[in-house]
């Protein structure tokens, strides 16, 4: 018998007095109700209750078993409401964890205003190129990239937007280096390289049996928006994805390049999550936010327009 509803009998017909007023708060015959606190009594080797024709009372055993008992239901009690409550209405701690770079310029304005429309979800972000262990880390939601796919594993990964890797550089740049017109001449360019993402093995994939420049520079750094920078100021020619220069390309700071020869990679972007089953109404809710806003919202120029911003 489950032991679990053995001690909700047993706490109801104490408090009730009686096995068939307890039976039917838990919907069951008054001959099961007595089979279960049997069942409990056999357990605990003790007797817990007194039978006599008039009324059931507990023993100085039982009396003693039902208070330690009732605070243990009411807290299970508890428990149950708040899990049944937290997949229903969205609270609690979220961790997030997110590119950098990504989260600075989108996730962070999507997420104020997500915790705007959920007071009750503390969202707790953290911003890092690193990839990290979900599940070991205690992370409910990660937000990552990858222009090669994801890793395949249990977890759950929802695509929720797509940029692009794109050949890039200053007009201060171009004029003073002049506007590669093939890959071979990238070979005369100063290129700065992210540490994150080999540029040699993108060329390379793009132009597979042809010709391969290779890409120099005197300049590595680990963060995209660091490598933002030091394009703007017109120090060297990168890849870089629209997801970070979006607004500069659109604006004329920065200039795409080679689209033909060197087309724009597709930049996946993945939300990704534990399971679909089971899924808190935080994590649900948090995942069809960001959906939903990079759905509607203009983030990027689409390939389309890179080539048009190219061709001007």
């Amino acid at each position: 018998m489950d032991t679990l509803v053995s001690m909700k009998v047993f706490r109801h017909v104490v408090e009730i007095g009686s096995f068939v007023g307890a039976a039917e708060r838990m919907d069951m015959s008054a001959a099961m109700a007595s089979k279960h606190v049997m069942h409990l009594e056999q357990q605990l080797g003790a007797r817990l209750l007194n039978r006599t024709t008039r009324r059931v009372a507990p023993t100085e055993a039982g009396r003693e078993y039902y208070e330690r008992l009732s605070q243990v239901l009411a807290e299970l009690d508890e428990a149950e409401q708040a899990v049944g409550a937290a997949s229903v209405v969205p609270q609690g701690r979220l961790r997030v964890s997110t590119l950098s770079a990504f989260g600075l310029r989108h996730v962070m304005s999507a997420t104020a205003a997500y915790a705007t429309l959920h007071p009750q979800v503390t969202v707790d972000i953290t911003l890092s190129d690193r990839v990290v262990e979900m599940i070991d880390e205690g992370f409910d939601v990660a937000i990552r990239a990858s222009p090669t796919g994801l890793k395949s594993s249990s977890l759950i990964a929802r695509q929720v937007a797509t940029a692009h890797i794109v050949l890039c550089a200053s007009p201060d740049y171009l004029q003073r280096h002049g506007v590669p017109k093939t890959l071979a001449d990238l070979a005369r360019h100063n290129f700065i390289e992210y540490s994150g993402m080999s540029a040699q093995d993108l060329v390379t994939a793009s132009n597979a049996g042809g010709a391969q420049p290779r890409l120099t520079g005197n300049m590595i750094v680990n963060h995209l928006e660091a490598l933002r920078v030091v394009v703007l100021q017109g120090a060297a020619i990168a890849l870089l994805g629209t997801e970070v220069v979006g607004d500069d390309l659109a604006s004329g700071r920065l200039v795409p390049l080679l689209v033909d020869e060197l087309p724009p990679r597709e930049l996946p972007i993945h939300v990704i999550y534990a399971s679909r089953r089971h899924v808190s109404a935080k994590v649900r809710s948090f995942v069809d936010f960001l959906a939903g806003r990079f759905a509607n919202e203009s983030l990027w120029p689409t390939l389309e327009q890179v080539r048009t911003l190219a061709a001007r």
